[in-house]
């Protein structure tokens, strides 16, 4: 009889705009194994099988003892911003064919006389509408006219359709008309791929609903197809269980659960950085956290509180205006409540109109890539900036995977800055730097306060291939007194991955007073939600369920999210809802308002297995590191290139304390610690960084003038 296989591995993917990160724990001894590949554009699962097949070189039977492969993507992003989903039809209540362009009839820039607003996915001559009509309270005021179904059906196999929406009005209420509906474009146009509103996303606001359903229906063929190669190929190299994907709340779901629903997966790369930063958050007791993730297309920041970040569901795909709200199509899917920006390894600097330096929102990506990568790129990027100025080790960039090429960064930096600003090269590269630093610093302050949140309470945790080169500048400007490193920083949204719980949310709309509430009523629609969402876990599981409540003042458009606990069968629970509800609104907006009721818009439930726990090996280190080099990078306080101690990150003892200026490398990242700044390795494995400059502590600090140089001072 021969010995029992044991699965003793666990492996993240994270596929990001310019890499793919990988990470493989070891359950038994937690030893950590990463690899980070450049991103093949036009295929994504090539990379990640590739990657795949690395680590498994190193790990013989890998993958046949590889319990969990969860998985992060940017798929469903990409298909909608490259306009290359499926041909996707709309069926709608008679009379709002043209709800996608007719919108919330609010312009995102009202001073913009030349205003461009995102096209609909579906073309109006492909959006057609049929009798039927549901009203608000569910009631049917006229039935669904089937036979104009069936024309609308033969409609779209004319024109060739793929996939079809379906939104009525007050669906949410009442999905009979929807459900009929589907079921006669399923029998009339076999083959096409058919989402209906109640379904994706039974809420109110038919604009919001609608354009969520046709996003889900215009990528579901491509979501499909590629987690089914994806699939397929990870068997073929002897994977023997089940794929998992990120879903854009932080949860993982099951692929076919995916797959049913690709539109909860639009934003499932950045939800892994946030989990990733909530884990190591809670491990070391951080009640508030700034995480900071820079890769190489954009910078994302999100406030933690107690190990946990807030979410939204006012998404956005596909921005006319990349960074302006309300210039793209809204995805009604619960997120994170982070901030993005286009500042990344990749983003490229130019001179502008004025003579000015500019950094992004544009980037490099992986195809060409930065001037420094080798792959034909000649734009001048932060990556080369960062280069020049000695931050990062072009014979050490992914452990000397990848020779970064000094000369070609110094070329572009010379050719499309230096010479139309009369700077010397280190001095615009010092700009670039200087500058994408302040482009971070000015956007994460207004979230910050947004958020009522105060720089100087919040530690900046960063991870990402650029995070760490640019932590401390960040930290230093926004007003943040530490800057936390965790160990495998370059790939921790990979690591991320494997700390968060499988996980579904559902939700039903309810729409009443409080105070008027038929409490059991209430009960069954929880009951009912947490009976779908546990369906869709995987069998076997133990469950835990959180309930939650979405509360706003009569007469409001959008909610606040309060949790609540047990069953909804003692009226005190309508007391106590109100009364966590204006504490939330009072903090949120500094004030109540007495004289009006609080209405009851729906129910929440949100289903998941436990977390699993992420057992990192800590650094074995007994004697404090020696340097194992010195080189000059460039020191802003003194404007000049200096020579500095650089340590390997592997090398640190848990307890080492190493004074800035310094640089701390390691296989995926850098990180550059100032001067005066002093570093430490506490017992997590983690580099924190206590600035040199103290903050003014109160809401003062964040009245404190930057200024910005741009080159040598």
């Amino acid at each position: 009889m021969g010995t029992k296989m044991t699965t003793a591995y666990r492996l993240g993917v994270d596929i990001g705009g310019t890499f793919t990160d990988f990470a493989v724990v070891d359950e038994d001894s937690g030893a950590v194994r990463v690899e980070k590949m450049l991103t093949s554009a036009k295929a994504p699962e090539e990379t990640v099988l590739r990657g795949v097949e690395s680590l498994a070189a190193a790990v013989p039977d890998m993958l046949a003892q590889t319990s969990e492969v969860i998985h992060a993507t940017t798929l469903v992003t990409n298909v909608i911003l490259e306009r290359k989903g499926a041909k996707t039809g709309l069926l709608t209540t008679a009379g709002f064919r043209d709800i996608l362009e007719l919108a919330r009839e609010v312009r995102y820039d009202i001073f913009d006389m030349f205003i461009r607003l995102p096209e609909p996915m579906v073309p109006r001559n492909l959006r057609l509408g049929v009798s039927e009509r549901v009203l608000a309270d569910g009631s049917v005021l006229v039935p669904l006219n089937e036979a104009e179904v069936r024309d609308a059906a033969a409609a779209f196999r004319d024109a060739g359709v793929e996939a079809v929406a379906v939104a009525f009005l007050h669906s949410y209420r009442a999905g009979d008309h929807e459900k009929r509906a589907g079921a006669i474009l399923r029998e009339e146009l076999p083959g096409v791929t058919v989402s209906l509103s109640h379904e994706v996303h039974p809420e109110p606001k038919e604009y919001e609903r609608t354009s969520t359903t046709v996003i889900d229906a215009y990528v579901k063929g491509v979501a499909e197809g590629y987690l089914d190669r994806l699939s397929t190929g990870l068997q073929e190299r002897g994977y023997r269980n089940r794929l998992f994907v990120m879903l854009s709340n932080g949860g993982t779901a099951t692929v076919e659960t995916a797959k049913s629903v690709p539109v909860q997966i639009v934003e499932s790369g950045p939800a892994a950085g946030v989990e990733a930063a909530s884990y190591f958050g809670r491990l070391m007791g951080l009640d508030h956290m700034l995480s900071f993730d820079m890769g190489g297309t954009t910078a994302k920041l999100c406030i933690i509180e107690h190990g946990r970040a807030a979410r939204t569901r006012t998404f956005e795909v596909d921005r006319v205006h990349r960074f302006k709200a309300g210039s793209g199509l809204p995805a009604a899917v619960p997120v994170y409540d982070l901030l993005e920006i286009g500042a990344g390894g990749g983003s490229i600097a130019r001179v502008n109109d004025l003579g000015l330096l500019q950094v992004g929102p544009d980037s490099a990506g992986s195809d060409p890539g930065p001037a420094s990568y080798g792959l034909n790129g000649a734009a001048p990027t932060v990556t080369d900036a960062d280069l020049l100025l000695g931050y990062l080790n072009p014979d050490y960039f992914l452990g000397g995977q990848m020779r970064l090429d000094i000369a070609a960064a110094q070329d572009a930096i010379q050719t499309g800055l230096a010479a139309a600003t009369g700077l010397t090269a280190i001095e615009a590269a010092a700009g670039v730097h200087e500058l994408v630093n302040e482009n971070m610093t000015s956007a994460a302050r207004v979230y910050v306060a947004e958020k009522g949140q105060a720089p100087s309470h919040l530690s900046l945790v960063a991870f990402g291939g650029a995070g760490p080169v640019h932590a401390v500048g960040l930290a230093r400007k926004l007003g943040c007194p530490q800057v936390i490193v965790p160990p495998f920083s370059g790939v921790m949204s990979s690591l991320g991955l494997l700390a968060a719980p499988v996980a579904f949310e559902g939700s039903r709309a309810v729409r009443q007073i409080v105070n008027a509430l038929d409490l059991d009523a209430v009960e069954a629609a929880f009951q009912e939600l947490e009976d779908e969402a546990s369906a869709l876990m995987p069998e076997g599981s133990a469950l835990l369920v959180r309930r939650s409540v979405d509360l706003r003042y009569s007469g409001q458009d959008y909610p606040l999210e309060i949790e609540t606990e047990g069953p909804c069968n003692d009226a005190a629970v309508k007391s106590d809802w109100e009364a966590r509800f204006e504490a939330a609104y009072n903090e949120l907006y500094g004030k109540v308002d007495d004289d009006n009721p609080v209405e009851l818009a729906s129910v929440r439930v949100h289903v998941s297995q436990p977390a699993p726990q992420l057992d990192i090996a800590r650094p074995a280190a007994t004697t404090d590191a020696a340097p194992k080099a010195s080189r000059k990078i460039y020191v802003s306080a003194q404007a000049s290139m200096e020579s500095v101690s650089v340590y390997e990150r592997t090398d640190l003892r848990i307890g080492q304390e190493i004074a800035g200026p310094a640089i701390v490398e390691e296989r995926e990242s850098t990180t550059v610690i100032g001067p005066g700044d002093r570093l430490s390795v506490n017992a997590f494995g983690c580099l924190v960084v206590d600035l040199a400059i103290p903050t003014m502590s109160g809401e003062d600090s964040d009245d404190v003038p930057v200024t910005v140089a741009v080159g040598g001072g």
